[in-house]
C-alpha cells in the first residue's frame, strides 16, 4: 500500500435501485470517495437473504 492509500472497511446491506442491486457510500466518505474515484473492493458475504418476490 502506497503512502496515500485510504482504508476504510464497511458493512452494509445491498440495496435494490430498479432491477439493480448497490451498494451505497455512507455520507461520512463523501469527501474521500467522490464520483470517478478508483477504488478496490472486496465482498465477504456475512448473511445471504432468504428467497423473496425482489429476488
Amino acid at each position: 500500500m502506497s503512502d496515500n492509500t485510504k482504508r476504510f472497511t464497511i458493512t452494509k446491506r445491498i440495496a435494490k435501485h430498479g432491477s439493480q442491486s448497490i451498494i451505497v457510500i455512507p455520507k461520512i466518505l463523501e469527501e474521500s470517495l467522490k464520483p470517478g474515484t478508483l477504488a478496490e473492493i472486496s465482498i465477504n458475504v456475512l448473511e445471504e437473504k432468504s428467497g423473496g418476490k425482489d429476488e
